[in-house]
């Protein structure tokens, strides 16, 4: 991709391919010219998430879809909408994110040269194609031994040479909605193609809501009305190989829909972790993190901290770390402030968050991440060995007193502050309190146990089907007084593990139903639950 060159005239246009639907298949490129825009230009298919999650928060996004009236847009009306969007940004960017390849089957030919006629300079950025990627996604190989060519067919166009699919070693792709689809599979069929050759039709290709039918020839056509959107099909010989070959759809979480009470900047590497178990994940923040109301404290404490008034320092949470980074950074300071000083995190998720700030703690529980584990194996003050006797701890307006208490009773003075507040998030829409309340959710992920209050105080308490895990002991307790059932806990106290958990609890249940002759169905789906043990 050649570089942006702003000029007097209009904007700049990329054609940039948005991949079929998974989101790690954007392109580093793609990415990176999201990140450059001021506007983009978006298909039906694509989701709003997707440009939010990669471009500026001021991008103006522009639906390319849909006329005013819901009607289907004309390539011809599409290029109108992307030069007009670059004449009126003089000197910006613009992007034209098209579905899977900008150059398959995607009106680039119609919409770059109306940029050309208007003088617009263009790029083009390849993304993955959905005629690859959702056959591969579904385990069915475009070639191999038995299939020795390949015909990808527009199931729209009425011209389509539908002989060309007729070769018994050749695999056809057909892309197109219901009614085109089956008429091209009845005029493959009728060209001469063998009734029983093997079909696949593949709907919601490379996303979490996928599914694969396996079918021949002769019948296929009968299941394409009820397909969901995007579908593909694939005809040819190595359609079989499905079953040997399904990966994304056995993932041990696939297709379930996991309730994270987080917060949205604390989400991201969850909801990766979930979707590589195959799992979707709806954020729903319990908490906001904010200022204290008076930075008094926290100024008075980093100025001891600096100037060696603290033999340790002690963090309870990741935000503690975040609001004392942050103010460190304001005041001109950075990790190095730290030498010479002890620090202490709760628990693993606490201690990635001080290495990424290049602090490498020098006291984590081994146990139970929670006051009582960092007790556990808090040193004693000794007066010959410890030449300060006091501790600051950052913590949240509503911590709890037990960890000062405890290092009170070890021999330390305790000097704590108010490094953030924690309050209350606004209830979720109505429709996510519904889903929550009536079981659509299959599992909820609890990272502690404030994120067990808040979900049921402005939330509700999830539905009994509802797998319920959490990352440690303090949390399940918690989670048990509020009438919950907890099926999962991770073995160690972090997100990670947690998640890697509930994934084995996820492979257990499709295990077990399959032993038992039953059909594997998710949480959300099962009316009666049968009982199930503790995941450890």
């Amino acid at each position: 991709m050649t570089p942006w060159n702003p000029i007097s005239g209009p904007a700049s246009v990329a054609f940039v391919g948005a991949g079929p639907g998974d989101p790690g298949l954007l392109t580093l490129a793609a990415v990176s010219a999201l990140a450059a825009a001021d506007v983009v230009v978006t298909d039906q298919l694509i989701s709003e998430q997707l440009v939010r999650a990669h471009a500026r928060c001021d991008v103006e996004v522009v639906d390319a879809s849909h006329g005013d009236h819901g009607q289907v847009l004309t390539h011809a009306s599409r290029a109108k909408l992307v030069v007009q969007a670059a004449t009126s940004h003089p000197g910006g960017r613009v992007v034209r994110l098209m579905n899977g390849d900008p150059a398959i089957f995607n009106g680039l030919a119609e919409e770059a040269q109306a940029c050309r006629k208007a003088g617009i300079a263009i790029d083009i950025v390849p993304g993955v194609s959905a005629v690859s990627a959702v056959p591969a996604y579904a385990g069915v190989p475009l070639t191999s031994p038995a299939a020795t060519s390949l015909v990808v067919i527009a199931a729209s166009n009425p011209d389509a040479d539908y002989a060309a699919g007729t070769d018994a070693s050749t695999s056809v792709v057909l892309l197109g909605n219901g009614p085109d689809l089956q008429r091209a599979l009845t005029h493959i069929c009728d060209s001469g193609r063998a009734g029983d050759t093997p079909v696949a039709l593949v709907e919601r290709g490379t996303t979490t809501a996928q599914t694969t039918h396996v079918s021949r020839l002769d019948r296929a056509a009968d299941l394409v009305a009820g397909l969901g959107v995007p579908a593909l099909v694939i005809v040819g010989p190595t359609v079989p190989l499905h079953q040997q070959l399904s990966w994304f759809e056995s993932k041990p979480l696939f297709g379930w829909q996991v309730l994270v009470p987080r917060t949205k900047e604390q989400s991201g590497p969850v909801v990766e972790r979930l979707a590589g178990h195959g799992a979707g994940a709806v954020v729903v923040p319990t908490i906001s993190v904010e200022p204290p109301r008076t930075r008094h404290q926290m100024d008075k404490a980093i100025t001891g901290l600096v100037t060696g008034r603290y033999e340790w320092v002690g963090f309870t949470s990741v935000n503690a770390v975040k609001a004392v980074r942050e103010r460190f950074e304001e005041f001109g300071l950075d990790a190095r402030a730290f030498a010479g000083l002890k620090v202490a995190a709760v628990g693993g998720v606490t201690a990635e968050a001080l290495r990424a700030w290049g602090i490498h703690p020098d006291l984590v529980p081994s146990g139970e991440s929670s006051a009582r584990g960092l007790l556990a194996e808090w040193p004693e003050y000794d007066e010959q060995l410890d030449p300060i006797n006091r501790v600051f701890l950052p913590r949240a307006d509503i911590a709890t007193d037990t960890l000062v208490a405890g290092l009170q009773d070890l021999g330390w003075e305790v000097e704590d502050a108010t490094a953030y507040r924690t309050v209350r998030a606004a209830p979720p829409p109505a429709e996510v309190r519904e889903a929550i309340k009536s079981g659509a959710f299959d599992a909820v992920l609890f990272t502690s146990s404030s994120t067990v209050r808040n979900l049921v105080g402005i939330a509700g308490k999830p539905h009994a089907t509802t797998v319920v895990a959490c990352i440690g002991p303090a949390t399940a307790k918690t989670a048990e007084e509020h009438g919950l059932r907890v099926d999962v806990l991770a073995p160690e106290a972090s997100v990670d593990s947690l998640i890697e958990a509930l994934a084995d609890f996820g492979h257990r249940l499709a295990r077990e139903a399959v032993e038992a002759g039953h059909p594997v169905l998710r949480p959300s789906a099962r009316r009666k639950p049968a009982s199930r043990r503790r995941a450890r």
